[in-house]
């Protein structure tokens, strides 16, 4: 099936997410969709699947204009969509996720039968291995993303659309996902294969498209290298490296033993937690998504009283103390949710960024604010990180999601720090402010200040780690050396301790060896 875009527009408000875009996907291609976060990717296929309407432009199925009321139409004109966020119910099985909203019936009774039959059927041509009477909760998340691609595929879809599909995935997951790719197109199936992420892009795509504060400003072939790419993304030449001399670790700063968290219903969070992190050393936590790091770093910041083991910083206790003592001895935090944790959406960009600062002079004069000083420090921070706003005095939830993560950024980095988390601090920023980011980073562990690093990019932790502690169901399986292979942080990250994931990621190594060697031999290659 063929799709086609004509001068797709659609506006919220005065923001124009995606301005007069046109596309083609061909039948049984893999066309990536490449652009940075707030790009406009994701808006354009809700679009195309009958989430938004469009403000201009139509929508082509094999040169026929079509219009979708919603997902269903959509649906039952053969595309699919597997979105970022899993659209799963935990305790409903697989097959009822896959009927819900279309459930079969008999004498007016849901029937099951023809759902798991479904399932089985579409699991086995494709190697999946799901089970269609297991609960989804029980299922690891490369499993949960299956059961979404059977969901459209149950639908006798031919375009599917993949939305971030690898966020939330270990890099063998994400090896897994590109085969499945690669088997639904040679059944025929159209890919619309949504990311920023270069590598898997140049690993799978027959066609780049490149999208630029909602215009399509290109295309590029997946020959391409990863800078022209990340430069055809930006608009500019970026570094995809981070530069940075050896670390010069001093004393330990933080010292965390036995932390534990455990919920009212018995569900522990984290297990008997310990490591510590030196001044002037970058200390990057790896791991899926939900694993335990989110708890982790609120628990150091004293959002979870409950607690229990130690976590000391210079040899003062952090457990017990409230928030606001935590951050006055001298503990920097950018949260994984801005909106939730990092910022006040209705304050303006000037209040956000002295939030934990606003009782202090020189922005304090008693009982009173100092507007003039605070007015100066939002203009020096908005230059310096370059949040793109019109006015300090603009509402925080006036931003996009990149340049509110910078508002946090530069609010934690101004002041002298004795240890600075980070969890997940460039989700949502382009590629150009990732590298600033990141030099940002690099300087302030040479500054002196401990730093901690939580990110599901492995090229981040890669990049910016000293030390490398691998989280796996609220437990740290181990502490890695920076130059600890991808293949070996990937089945640590799936719960393999690191001495067996040394000696599996070999063995890989040893069979991937051996059948290129033999591929060389029927090619008539020498022994």
């Amino acid at each position: 099936m063929k799709l086609e875009l004509r001068g797709i527009t659609k506006v919220f408000g005065t923001f124009t997410a995606n301005d007069s875009i046109d596309l083609v996907i061909e039948p049984g291609q893999v066309h990536a969709l490449l652009g940075e976060n707030g790009a406009g990717k994701s808006t354009l296929m809700n679009v195309i699947y009958g989430l938004y309407d469009p403000d201009g432009g139509e929508i082509l199925l094999d040169d026929k204009p079509v219009k979708f009321a919603g997902p269903g139409e959509a649906m039952a004109a053969g595309i699919g969509m597997v979105h970022q966020h899993f659209m799963l119910v935990p305790v409903f099985t697989v097959a009822e996720n896959v009927i819900l909203g279309f459930e079969p019936t008999k004498g007016g009774i849901i029937s099951l039968g023809e759902a798991r039959r479904r399932v089985k059927e579409i699991s086995d041509r494709f190697g999946f291995n799901i089970d269609p009477d297991t609960r989804v909760e029980d299922l690891p998340v490369g499993a949960q993303q299956r059961v979404e691609i059977i969901k459209a595929l149950s639908h006798d879809a031919k375009i599917v659309i993949l939305d971030e599909p690898t966020a939330v995935l270990t890099p063998q997951e994400t090896d897994e996902l590109l085969e499945i790719m690669r088997q639904l197109k040679n059944s025929g199936t159209s890919i619309v294969f949504i990311t920023h992420k270069l590598r898997e892009v140049k690993a799978i795509a027959d066609k780049i498209s490149v999208i630029r504060r909602g215009k399509i400003v290109g295309s590029a072939d997946p020959t391409a290298s990863e800078k022209e790419l990340a430069s055809a993304m930006v608009g500019r030449s970026v570094s995809l490296t981070v530069a940075k001399e050896d670390a010069q670790p001093g004393d330990v700063r933080l010292t965390v033993k036995d932390l534990s968290l455990i919920t009212s219903q018995g569900v522990p969070l984290l297990r008997d937690v310990s490591f510590d992190v030196r001044s002037g050393e970058i200390l990057a936590i790896a791991g899926v998504q939900g694993n335990g790091q989110t708890e982790l770093t609120e628990t150091l910041l004293g959002m979870h009283p409950k607690a229990h083991g130690s976590a000391q910083l210079n040899g003062e206790e952090l457990l017990g103390k409230s928030i606001r003592e935590v951050l006055d001895v001298g503990l920097g935090f950018v949260p994984e949710d801005r909106n939730k944790d990092g910022l006040i959406a209705g304050f303006t960009i000037e209040e956000n960024m002295i939030l934990d600062l606003h009782d202090k002079a020189p922005y304090a004069r008693g009982m009173s604010l100092n507007a003039k000083v605070i007015e100066e420090n939002a203009a020096k921070h908005i230059e310096e990180f370059d949040v793109r706003t019109q006015t300090s005095k603009n509402l925080a939830s006036q931003l996009s999601g990149g340049n509110q993560q910078k508002v946090v950024l530069a609010r934690e980095l101004s002041r002298p720090l004795q240890l600075f988390i980070a969890a997940q601090p460039t989700r949502g920023l382009d590629v150009g402010s990732i590298e600033f980011v990141h030099k940002r980073v690099i300087a302030e562990r040479d500054s002196g200040t401990a730093v901690i690093i939580v990110s599901t990019e492995l090229d981040e932790v890669l990049g910016l780690a000293d030390r490398i502690a691998v989280m796996y169901e609220g437990h740290i399986i181990g502490i890695v050396p920076k130059d600890t292979s991808r293949d070996v942080l990937g089945l640590m990250m799936a719960g393999v301790d690191y001495d067996a994931a040394l000696t599996k990621a070999a063995q890989h190594e040893t069979t991937l060896s051996a059948v290129s060697d033999e591929t060389d031999i029927s090619r008539g290659g020498a022994l």
